[in-house]
């Protein structure tokens, strides 16, 4: 009986590792946003990653979590590392290209709590009544993030962030269109 147990076992056990190895390396999470504000706003608001404190969900997740910037304030070379609690572990995020208005490309490294190296990109189009703005990131499963995510839906968790970042910089930048500047006269301005 015991024999038929462990064989059953390691039947169960081969089929996992099998159904792991076959899952896609790759993974997308894409979410976009129409705002009412021009490029060059929203442009600036993500380009300097000091600017992200005041829209990113991320940064309410851990309110005491410890941030360092680097390089020039702005653009390619600007870093901002991060080292919080369990809901948003340790990682940085490095400018590495910079388009003003249409596209910042960020390279993010994740430390803790497992290791990761992704690539983000945000792209700002004009289109009838403001910006549409779009977030994705790339990102390679290793093997054991192929296993968590069949129980895990990345798409869903990060998703979610990248919606509520977006609602945050759509309410900042259309309160700021609102308060008195257009924008048609907030475009010409900048």
């Amino acid at each position: 009986m015991i024999v038929k147990i462990l064989i059953a076992v390691v039947v169960i056990i081969l089929l996992l590792v099998v159904v792991v190895a076959t899952r896609p390396s790759a993974f997308r999470v894409e979410r976009s946003a129409t705002i009412a504000a021009p490029p060059e706003r929203l442009f600036d608001k993500v380009n300097d990653l000091r600017a992200w404190t005041a829209w990113s969900a991320y940064e309410k997740k851990d309110p005491d979590m410890k941030r360092t910037y680097g390089g020039p304030p702005a653009g390619v070379g600007s870093t901002y590392a991060w080292a919080g609690d369990g809901n948003i572990g340790e990682g940085r995020m490095t400018i590495e290209r910079s388009e003003r208005p249409s596209l910042v490309e960020i390279k993010l490294e994740f430390f803790k709590p497992f290791k990761g190296t992704n690539k983000a990109t945000l792209t700002f189009a004009p289109v009838a009544g403001g910006t549409k703005v779009n977030w994705v990131m790339d990102g390679r499963y290793n093997f054991i993030s192929k296993g968590v995510s069949l129980v895990m839906d990345m798409d869903k968790m990060i998703g979610a962030d990248f919606e509520a970042s977006l609602a945050e910089l759509k309410a900042q930048a259309e309160s700021a269109t609102t308060a008195g500047v257009g924008v048609g006269a907030a475009a010409a301005a900048d």
